[in-house]
């Protein structure tokens, strides 16, 4: 491939814990979460042009092409900031299924600034990096650095942590979009009964224990997009039927995660998820980062 041409992954994430501390000032939330990237990912290709625009193409037609692409927000965000006239063409191969609480959006805008720091010589750290990410949006933060962290502040700060134990993760998103604003703007944070489990999630991390990690799931936003959407709350109860080991909803939702050890019992959760919800993945965690 030659130098003026690369291909980058932008994996999803889960969120192993979502615990929301209180409302800000400035509108959004104070959170601590857990997250930590999958095998299920977007792929772009990135060009240089010589003429000074961006232009995006996608593999799927229901994706915006403009300025509301958060892959044209980075584009543009590093064009401005270090002054180039060279344009960019970039494609995305497109697998991550879109408002579904996997970061699909923040990743491929990761995946743009990490290919464009390559691609055009700007030699930013990882820091760097991921504090231009967080001005396009909270989850960009963590997706430029990937693996496994514990993000705090809007999910801006974050902090690397071990890769959890290997295992399967079996995802099922019903055909429902969900709006994040909507899903915190329901969330009344005076009245959270459930305890925070970040805290003990990154002891069980840091001790490897698979089943202690299942035991310390938690969504703070769960109950909220349970109430609104029952269907969710349907592909949970059954997961946890099937015999997952672990089951919980990303981030805002509607996508909703089994963690399951042995690879007999994935297959029939995953069997018996095909036949009730149309998209199913099968994926490993992956939970390693990018540097």
């Amino acid at each position: 491939m030659n130098d003026s041409r690369l291909m980058v992954k932008a994996p999803a994430k889960i969120n192993l814990t979502l615990d929301v501390l209180a409302k800000r000032p400035d509108g959004y939330h104070e959170i601590e979460m857990v997250m930590t990237t999958i095998d299920l990912a977007d792929r772009l290709t990135i060009e240089t042009l010589e003429e000074d625009r961006i232009v995006l193409d996608c593999s799927v037609c229901y994706l915006p092409l403009d300025e509301r692409n958060h892959v044209y927000q980075a584009a543009k965000l590093i064009k401005e900031r270090f002054g180039i006239k060279k344009g960019v063409r970039v494609y995305i191969d497109k697998h991550i299924p879109i408002a579904a609480g996997l970061a699909g959006g923040s990743s491929d805008a990761a995946a743009t600034i990490r290919g464009l720091n390559r691609l055009w010589n700007l030699e930013m750290s990882i820091e760097e990096m991921a504090e231009l990410g967080s001005l396009i949006g909270s989850d960009v933060s963590f997706c430029v650095y990937g693996g496994t962290a514990l993000a705090r502040g809007r999910g801006e700060k974050i902090q690397p942590l071990p890769a959890p134990p290997p295992c399967w993760v079996i995802l099922a998103k019903p055909p429902i979009g969900v709006s994040t604003g909507e899903v915190y703007g329901a969330l009344q944070v005076g009245s959270l009964t459930e305890g925070c489990k970040s805290e003990q999630m990154i002891k069980e991390i840091q001790e490897g224990d698979f089943y202690g990690i299942c035991r310390a799931l938690g969504n703070h936003l769960e109950s909220v997009t349970l109430q609104m959407h029952p269907q969710v709350l349907m592909i949970k109860d059954r997961m946890q039927r099937f015999g997952a080991d672990g089951v919980l909803m990303s981030g805002s939702g509607p996508t909703v995660f089994a963690l399951v050890e042995r690879e007999s019992r994935m297959q029939r959760i995953y069997n018996g998820l095909r036949g009730f919800c149309k998209e199913v993945h099968a994926v490993r965690m992956i939970g390693e980062n990018n540097s």
